[in-house]
C-alpha cells in the first residue's frame, strides 16, 4: 500500500543501502579468505552432466563454512589446510554452491596451459612472449 502525501510529509523516504558484496558470508566485502577442509567433486543438475571439483572452506575471519567450486581444467593441487582466497558468484548448474576460489594466490596455484591467451586473469597466468 502505498502511502498518502501527509504521511510522506511527516516521515519522508529513506533510500535503501546498496550492498558492497551480495554474498552474505563475506559482509560487504569484494573477497575473503578462507581454509579448505574437505575437497570433493558433485554432479551438476538437468541437463547438464559432468563431475564438478568443489571445495568446503571455512572462513578466516567469520568461522563461516562454505562451499566453493575449484575452477579450471585438469588437475589442481589443493589438500586439507591449504589457503585459498574466495569470490562470490558460483555455477549456475551446481546448486548450493554459491563460491569461486581464485587461482594463482596462496596456495592455489595457477593453471597449468600454457598455450591459454583467453581470460588469463580469472586462472592466474602470466603473459606469454615477450
Amino acid at each position: 500500500m502505498l502511502p498518502t502525501y501527509t504521511q510522506l510529509a511527516k516521515k519522508a523516504r529513506k533510500a535503501k543501502p546498496y550492498p558492497l558484496s551480495r554474498s552474505k558470508a563475506f559482509k560487504a566485502a569484494p573477497q575473503r579468505k578462507g581454509i579448505i577442509y574437505k575437497i570433493t567433486t558433485m554432479s551438476p543438475r538437468k541437463p547438464n552432466s559432468a563431475r564438478r571439483t568443489i571445495a568446503k572452506a571455512r572462513l578466516v575471519f567469520s568461522e563461516k563454512k562454505v562451499f566453493a567450486k575449484i575452477p579450471g581444467i585438469g588437475e589442481h593441487r589443493l589438500q586439507n589446510h591449504a589457503l585459498v582466497l574466495l569470490r562470490g558468484h558460483g555455477p549456475k548448474d551446481s546448486p548450493g554452491i554459491n563460491y569461486h576460489l581464485i587461482r594463482g594466490l596462496f596456495d592455489f596455484h595457477f593453471v597449468e596451459q600454457w598455450g591459454r591467451t583467453n581470460r588469463r586473469s580469472k586462472f592466474g597466468l602470466k603473459k606469454i612472449g615477450n
